[in-house]
């Protein structure tokens, strides 16, 4: 595919994305201006930190007062999902030159999941990495602007609109139940996602059911390598 195909490709793949975040970030930029925060605020925000849940937090964190230590231990906690996600790209990332450091920045759970569909040539793909990347940036700092400025004027309550970003791992879980070979993974992700929830509750679950998933994920792959062998 030339370039304006791959861009067109890109732009489909990331059509579930921008309805996500066109919304999501909608709700955000509200939220900053209900805080008493001027719409450019929630730009410039979005342009530096660039994770929507925390987002939403850092809110009210700085609607709290809170301090720069509590702000930063809060978005290390609840984005360090994150460092698992990326090691299923360390190849692609590290061979992209100067957009290695861009890509490292704008993964997102929503890019991340995009990525794992794709089915192309290792250069194809890594320009389409790119274009949803970018885009899917675009989209959220555009629904930022947007909701920071219809915070002005809009006179009734969005609350709720944000479930948008839940649907949207709903749908992707689905895309990718049925493109499985397996759904062992898929089962033992839920299973250990449910089971952390019930033990360390749902503001602490996320981190050690991640470690607990990545590490029956090793140990799986692990014992399929030696049954091939």
């Amino acid at each position: 595919m030339d370039k304006k195909q791959l861009f067109k490709y890109a732009f489909i793949k990331s059509i579930p994305i921008m309805c996500s975040y066109l919304f999501v970030s909608m709700a955000y930029g509200i939220l900053m201006e209900e805080s008493g925060v001027e719409w450019y605020y929630s730009l410039l925000v979005s342009l530096s930190v660039y994770t929507g849940a925390f987002q939403f937090v850092l809110t009210t964190l700085l609607s709290a007062g809170a301090s720069i230590l509590t702000i930063m231990i809060t978005a290390l906690f609840m984005n360090s999902r994150q460092t698992f996600y990326s090691l299923s790209f360390v190849d692609e990332f590290s061979s992209m030159g100067w957009k290695k450091p861009y890509m490292i920045h704008t993964m997102t759970d929503e890019t991340y999941a995009v990525n794992c569909t794709l089915e192309l040539k290792d250069a194809e793909k890594k320009q389409v990495m790119f274009w949803v990347a970018f885009l899917s940036r675009c989209y959220w700092m555009t629904g930022a602007v947007i909701g920071g400025v219809l915070g002005q004027i809009i006179p009734f309550s969005l609350e709720g609109i944000d479930f948008s970003m839940t649907a949207l791992f709903v749908i992707i879980f689905i895309d990718q139940w049925e493109k499985a070979d397996t759904h062992k993974p898929a089962l033992a992700g839920l299973a250990v996602g449910i089971i952390s929830l019930l033990i360390f509750g749902e503001n602490q679950f996320m981190l050690p059911a991640l470690i607990i998933v990545s590490m029956l994920l090793v140990w799986y792959n692990s014992r399929k390598q030696v049954a091939v062998e």
